[in-house]
């Protein structure tokens, strides 16, 4: 059998590889990943070597296709990761000629903490009478996580009230979201001036640089990881005790997403949106 899962983000991807190699141990179950900003060259010498789970971006799992290296015709399960996310005009056309190329198609699985109610006729055309496993309904925050919001007033700077919070020692590791590459990589300018230990991840970093600045969050190297998006879908990050929306999310999906990188396993989390 071989099984395609699908992730919508490089890191994502990886996190996903990581966790079935640790699973799988002893098993005698094999699984490769490919991703965008990694050697095609490379990644077409790993299909050589069958793989029970092959991992990746769309985008880079189309590349191999259209390679000639890697045959969809092998694969009779498909799992789309933040189905929603996959599903949406960026990443469609992608995931539709995946799953056309599939014509030993017997198991699709989608999972996701959120859905579009929109996407319902492209599931409808995917699923033939679905089992559908709800852990809750999608549109609520856990439990977990108390949630705040800082109205800042004005002449007050937005940066001083951040510098304050994370100089608290309760802020132990702290994930901080803004709508943009260019506010992410500014935030994370002003706070390495003032002696913060601090990263970045966002689209326009090499993957290398992104999964550098992820395991120094990890590992706690760092204290405080900004980013955009690219950070909020499915990531598991250990014990991060604060996320921070320096810039409010564009909708309740992204909100969802966010502050679901803290209160994870069970433990407590505090989420904080900065409001004008």
């Amino acid at each position: 059998f071989q099984v395609l899962v699908v992730a919508p983000t490089r890191e994502l991807a990886v996190q996903t590889n990581t966790e079935f190699l640790s699973i799988a141990k002893g098993l005698g179950m094999h699984s490769s990943c490919f991703i965008g900003g990694t050697s095609v060259a490379a990644d077409i010498q790993k299909l050589r070597k069958a793989s029970h789970f092959v991992i990746g971006t769309p985008g880079r799992l189309i590349d191999m296709v259209r390679q000639g290296a890697l045959n969809l015709e092998h694969f009779n399960t498909i799992v789309l990761d933040e189905f929603d996310r996959l599903l949406d005009m960026g990443f469609l056309n992608d995931i539709e000629t995946l799953i056309s190329g599939m014509v030993n198609r017997k198991q699709t699985i989608l999972f996701s903490a959120t859905e579009e109610k929109g996407q319902k006729k492209l599931v409808d055309r995917l699923l033939t009478n679905p089992v559908m496993v709800r852990v809750h309904n999608g549109t609520q925050t856990a439990d977990t996580v108390d949630q705040e919001i800082v109205s800042v007033k004005l002449g007050e700077k937005k940066m001083d009230i951040l510098l304050g919070m994370i100089r608290d020692d309760t802020f132990k590791k702290v994930l901080v979201f803004a709508e943009t590459k260019r506010w992410v990589s500014r935030i994370c300018k002003d706070l390495r001036k003032s002696g913060i230990k601090v990263d970045e991840i966002h689209g326009d970093k090499s993957q290398n640089y992104r999964l550098k600045a992820l395991n120094s969050f990890r590992d706690n190297s760092i204290q405080v990881l900004v980013a955009t998006d690219v950070a909020a879908r499915g990531l598991d990050i250990s014990h991060v005790s604060h996320v921070i929306n320096y810039e409010q999310p564009r909708n309740i999906d992204s909100y969802i997403h966010r502050i679901g990188r803290t209160g994870r396993a069970g433990q407590l989390g505090k989420a904080i949106t900065f409001v004008n």
